[in-house]
């Protein structure tokens, strides 16, 4: 039942970003999987859009910060004000009290702004004045980063980290862009996006993904692929542990979604990069070569053996 509705959600939001059927299933994965996403790409190739529709086709409360150099870190925890009327300080919530946050342009902020957050999507909890407040269940990010323009404070490494996954939609296809032309006179069509899932259901999804055997082996070869890149001639930081364990949940939720009981190696090499990639830090050496992330990551999954399944 479950691998149903995720299907009709999916199909959902193919219909409202056409032509970006793998990215759009790679978001639900890492959704399913608990985890964060950050959509790195030009402006105008659809991020807001695919955010807002599946903050609908999920049922989920959503709220969505634009990003811009003056926004307050007080904005997204919270802050308490003094009501005279009945002489006491009162806490407001922020913009993170909801289930599915679009933090848009997050580079456009001030590395305060952006530490906050980040923190919070550790914790998902606020501490403001000496209270620590839980934030609603399930709590997901979706962050964008415009790579383009003046003000961009780009993420450190660190701050990465937090994200189980990244990618980027890129231009549609030519086909693609034409019925996007061809319907650029009518009513959005995320407006007409109705419920498909809730909470209940991704919570049901996530215990039985938890359940997905993964083998000794397809273990090891997930560890080798990431201890690869702390000891690479191009690599001047590596990927830490928590791109590991990024690595396993979303092929676990990978394998599930394909209607497997186990990960294999194609789940590994197919999450390998969404995982890993914003996760490295190049050094000169590759600059100098003209080397790309993506580049480094092929070589080092053609020269890691890869497993047979056991089972």
């Amino acid at each position: 039942m479950y691998r149903e509705k995720i299907n009709e959600m999916i199909a959902v939001l193919n219909s409202v970003i056409l032509g970006k059927e793998e990215v759009i299933k790679e978001v639900v994965t890492v959704l399913l999987s608990g985890g964060h996403i950050l959509l790195e790409d030009a402006p105008g190739v659809g991020k807001t859009t695919l955010a807002l529709a599946l903050s609908r086709v999920m049922d989920i409360e959503s709220k969505r910060v634009q990003f811009t150099p003056d926004v307050m870190p007080s904005e997204l925890t919270g802050f308490s004000i003094y009501r005279k009327d009945i002489e006491k300080f009162v806490y407001r919530e922020g913009a993170v009290f909801c289930n599915l946050l679009l933090a848009d342009e997050l580079n456009r902020t001030s590395p305060k702004t952006q530490s906050a957050l980040l923190e919070v999507m550790e914790e998902k909890q606020v501490s403001v004045e000496g209270v620590t407040r839980k934030l609603p269940s399930p709590f997901f990010v979706i962050a964008t980063q415009n790579p383009y323009g003046t003000g961009v404070q780009e993420l450190p490494l660190p701050q990465m980290d937090r994200f189980m996954a990244s990618m980027s939609l890129g231009y549609p296809g030519f086909e693609s862009e034409m019925e996007i032309a061809a319907q650029a006179s009518f009513d959005r069509r995320v407006d007409n996006v109705q419920p498909v899932i809730n909470s209940e259901i991704i919570f049901g999804i996530m215990k039985e993904t938890e359940r997905i055997y993964i083998d000794k082996k397809i273990c090891e070869y997930i560890v080798k692929l990431v201890r690869a890149t702390r000891d690479n001639e191009y690599i001047e930081m590596g990927a830490s542990p928590r791109g590991t364990i990024a690595l396993v949940k979303l092929c676990k939720t990978s394998a599930w979604l394909k209607g497997k009981s186990f990960v294999t190696p194609n789940d590994v090499d197919e999450q390998y990069f969404y995982a890993i990639k914003h996760r490295i830090l190049l050094n000169s050496k590759s600059r100098f070569e003209n080397i790309s992330r993506t580049e480094v990551l092929y070589d080092i999954m053609n020269n890691v053996k890869k497993p047979l399944p056991s089972r």
